[in-house]
């Protein structure tokens, strides 16, 4: 018997106590190609990772992003936010994505996969959408990391949408972008972790 289960509503999350979030010194800025072949390094010794990008927004109607303008991937421990204005980078990260052998978990990843086909020119590879497995679970709607996060954590997770809306192709990236960022990405790692449990 399929029972329905009840999407979390925004006052719901609003009540519960917040969900605890990378600082800075767990988190990684990676620009150049001696940087990103040390984040590689790390991460092929996980088997699973929290994955996320963020593009420039655009405003006017018919503008398309050039997008995307970082990668986030995460362990449990750590996560690496690669800008992709540098053309060593770009590749290392393609590398990465296309790597089957590892799972890259994480929410609304379609867009995100059709961008990275466009920009870095790879197919990526062992790419869990994790709303997927809500749903068979029995959740109506999209659940999203803030609502996996109340279902599975009984918590609240902190998204600024301050930063969401942020210039994401900034070659200089504020502490704050890095944080969000870095915990979109940490963030669906652990509820992939919590999934599995």
């Amino acid at each position: 018997m399929n029972t329905t289960r009840p999407t979390p509503s925004k006052d719901d999350i609003a009540l519960l106590p917040e969900f605890r979030r990378l600082g800075l010194h767990q988190i990684t800025l990676v620009d150049n190609a001696p940087q990103a072949r040390e984040a590689a390094a790390a991460l092929r010794d996980h088997a699973d990772w929290g994955f996320d990008t963020e593009s420039k927004p655009t405003f006017l109607k018919d503008q398309v992003s050039d997008g995307p303008h970082i990668v986030q991937l995460s362990t449990r421990e750590q996560a690496w936010v690669f800008q992709l204005h540098d053309p060593a980078c770009l590749e290392l990260v393609a590398g990465l994505l296309a790597d089957g052998r590892h799972t890259k978990a994480g929410f609304g990843l379609g867009d995100d996969t059709k961008r990275i086909k466009s920009k870095l020119m790879v197919e990526p590879a062992g790419v869990l959408e994790l709303n997927h497995i809500f749903r068979e679970q029995g959740y109506r709607k999209d659940m999203g990391v803030k609502g996996a996060v109340a279902v599975l954590f009984n918590q609240r997770f902190i998204k600024s949408k301050k930063a969401a809306t942020s210039n994401w192709a900034n070659p200089r990236l504020s502490e704050a972008q890095l944080i969000y960022a870095a915990n979109d990405a940490w963030a669906a790692a652990m509820v992939h972790e919590a999934l599995r449990g």
